[in-house]
């Protein structure tokens, strides 16, 4: 077996992302910390053909060297938008017929694995802070909480690696149902 070369790999050009159909979810970061976190979640949405990503509150914008230095251009395929206000934010894309799924620890959430989308629907996946995670209030208005299920001692993924697993597993579950 041998690793194929960038050159092989057969990638869209940033013209033809731009004009391809893109998977039905939208990624929201409320307040993140971390602009290595943010590059990769930009890297992910690329990867995965996601529709926009929303930068909310403390949450860094390109340009910028330490988002740029794990986006590795992403930024510059993937749609972004600054939202001040997660809280209003959700409520508007909620008035336009998306569903709100904020990735964490709460009562009643379903498990990633459990969790199966419906057709003809986007979703836009809410993930939070690093150390407080998704806001109180931003969970409540949420149309339903998924949560990755973990077996070990820690009890929680960076952000980062959550946003990974999570859109990996909705974009697989996604793509079954076409």
């Amino acid at each position: 077996m041998r690793k194929l070369k960038n050159s092989e790999l057969d990638r869209l050009s940033v013209e033809d992302f731009k004009s391809v159909k893109k998977t039905p979810l939208i990624i929201v970061l409320d307040n993140i910390r971390s602009l290595n976190n943010i590059g990769s979640v930009f890297r992910t949405s690329d990867a995965f053909l996601i529709e926009k990503i929303y930068l909310c509150g403390i949450t860094a914008t390109p340009p910028n060297k330490d988002i740029h230095k794990t986006a590795l251009g992403s930024t510059e395929t993937v749609d972004w938008e600054y939202f001040e206000n997660t809280l209003d934010l959700v409520d508007k894309l909620k008035a336009d017929g998306i569903k709100i799924c904020s990735v964490e620890q709460a009562e009643n959430a379903t498990m990633l694995n459990d969790f199966t989308p419906e057709q003809n629907t986007t979703y836009a996946l809410v993930f939070g802070n690093e150390v407080k995670g998704v806001s109180q209030k931003v969970v409540s208005a949420s149309d339903f909480v998924i949560e990755i299920p973990q077996y070990g001692t820690k009890h929680s993924l960076n952000i980062s690696v959550s946003c990974g697993v999570v859109v990996w597993d909705i974009f697989s579950k996604i793509t079954t149902l076409k």
